[in-house]
């Protein structure tokens, strides 16, 4: 891991990219204190999880809330009297 204050990572930033691009934790300090810490930007392509990266035809994924697998899956789960 490697910490600068402000004022150094000001004059070192390129360096201070690469090594973040390399893989390594690089936080920049204000006043002896981390502030914030600089990573490198995931591109759309390389992201694996989180919103929009289910890859599956809208067709499909619709068809799955049709009325009869809506009912198929009630059948799964019948109703108790309470």
């Amino acid at each position: 891991m490697r910490q600068c204050n402000l004022y150094e990572a000001k004059t070192r930033l390129s360096e201070l990219v690469q090594a973040a691009l390399d893989g390594e934790e690089v936080l920049i300090a204000r006043a002896g204190k981390a502030a914030v810490r600089l990573v490198p930007v995931i591109s759309g392509e390389t992201l694996t999880t989180g919103w929009g990266s289910l890859s599956l035809d809208p067709a499909v994924l619709e068809a799955a809330f049709a009325a009869d697998v809506e009912k198929e899956v009630a059948s799964l789960f019948p109703e108790t009297s309470a």
